[in-house]
């Protein structure tokens, strides 16, 4: 494949911050994308396994989706709405009650903290130290939750809480799912520190938890896990907060990746492919005797992006309305499971290690360069693959729900290559 110039990305470098990152390992300039592809300006086309971080669960301009978009705007329709109450809300709010909430019988009230993930979390955060009185919040090892302050303080990377220039304050690691290979038993670290009155730990206000840890590493969590973790947070009065911003919306199967555990969190974070077009969009879901908030107490500009909800409404009723995306999801994950099995057959001598859950998978290699070397080679060949874990040592598969069976055999074809070329 013609590599792009220089030239092409120059304007990139020279006026571009440094903090850039995914452009870095994809060297080339995207001009449009369909479904699971994209296109740069050169014509060469890529198969698409990143899904804009999980923003893009149903493909890149779905038609469905478009079509009522277009229409929207033709119309003149309320682009931004702060939180007035318009037609587009209207219709999102009433079919995100009709399709998820109430089939699902979640008791849930609906916030709009803002466009991205960490409003939702900082939103989270905030209403559970309000409802609670208490400033601790307890996470996990290896979590990732946004990249404000307050997420920051309950994200586990060094790298990314080094960036905050600042002490971060009120945050309480604890051990994820497996984090001591099995010879721990689950909670005993924590159930101690709770019931300890010596311990130093601070009665937590709430613990915050994402089922499967993506930007950790595809850590999954078991359900008896999540299971136990709801009954701790019941029986020492701790709010229970579900980040389901990249895995929730299908990604792992259900609507929300806590169903396969028949938990209820008292509060859940919903981001990324909730607008299902890649606009922005989030939402803080509580339980409603949770809903103390004085009007106006939390607030943000851009909460009320119309075109979001738009096609967001659009998105519940053409996938949700008739559980035909959680089975499809469920089969295309088996269809990715059993590839990267065979792969990690192929080369035992690489001991790759494979996880994962509906459409979000990893291999982990023990020689955590080889991960990215694989996603290098992926690109030249014309599939766009990241990678995860606090060392980079593990390839991240997310392709879109949508993806055809052809196109993620296509897919999983390259990424065996890529890792046979770079043995």
């Amino acid at each position: 494949m013609k590599r792009t110039s220089p030239h092409a990305l120059s304007v990139f470098e020279s006026l571009e911050s440094e903090v850039r990152s995914y452009c870095r390992g994809w060297p080339a300039v995207f001009d449009r994308a369909q479904g699971a592809r994209l296109t740069d300006e050169d014509g060469h086309s890529y198969l698409d396994f990143f899904a804009g971080a999980g923003s893009l669960n149903y493909g890149h301009n779905n038609p469905v989706l478009k079509r009522a978009l277009i229409d929207y705007i033709e119309r003149d329709g309320i682009t931004h709405g702060l939180d007035m109450a318009t037609t587009a809300k209207r219709a999102f709010l009433e079919t995100f009650e009709n399709v998820i909430l109430r089939p699902r019988d979640l008791p849930y009230k609906v916030m709009f903290p803002g466009p991205t993930g960490t409003n939702a979390v900082e939103s989270a955060l905030k209403l559970a130290r309000k409802v609670k009185g208490r400033e601790s919040v307890v996470s996990f090892t290896n979590a990732f939750h946004g990249m404000s302050l307050g997420s920051l303080a309950v994200t586990g990377n060094a790298f990314k809480r080094a960036g905050a220039g600042i002490p971060l304050v009120h945050g309480t690691p604890m051990p994820f799912d497996n984090y001591f290979d099995g010879q721990v038993p689950d909670f005993l670290w924590f159930e101690r520190l709770l019931e300890d009155q010596g311990s130093g730990l601070n009665k937590p206000a709430a613990v915050i938890v994402e089922t499967v840890q993506g930007e950790g590493g595809i850590n999954v969590a078991r359900a008896e896990w999540l299971r136990a973790l709801q009954d701790l947070c019941h029986r020492q009065d701790m709010l229970l907060i579900v980040d389901d911003i990249q895995m929730g919306c299908g990604r792992t199967g259900g609507f929300f990746s806590f169903e396969e555990a028949g938990i209820v969190p008292d509060i859940v974070t919903l981001s990324k492919s909730i607008s299902g077009y890649g606009l922005p969009m989030s939402l803080c879901l509580f339980k409603g005797e949770l809903d103390v908030w004085e009007p106006g107490e939390h607030n943000g500009t851009f909460r009320g992006n119309n075109p979001a909800f738009v096609t967001a409404a659009a998105t519940l009723d053409a996938y949700w309305a008739d559980g035909q995306m959680e089975k499809q999801t469920l089969a295309r994950g088996e269809q990715v499971e059993q590839a990267l099995l065979a792969i990690a057959e192929e080369h035992q001598e690489t001991e790759a290690r494979i996880r994962g859950r509906g459409l979000v998978w990893g291999m982990q290699f023990p020689e955590a360069p080889r991960a990215s070397a694989v996603c290098k080679r992926a690109f030249e060949l014309g599939l766009l693959l990241e990678t995860s874990g606090p060392e980079s040592e593990v390839v991240k598969v997310l392709p879109p729900l949508t993806i055809s069976s052809e196109e993620l055999e296509e897919g999983l074809r390259i990424l065996a290559r890529a890792v046979r070329e770079t043995g």
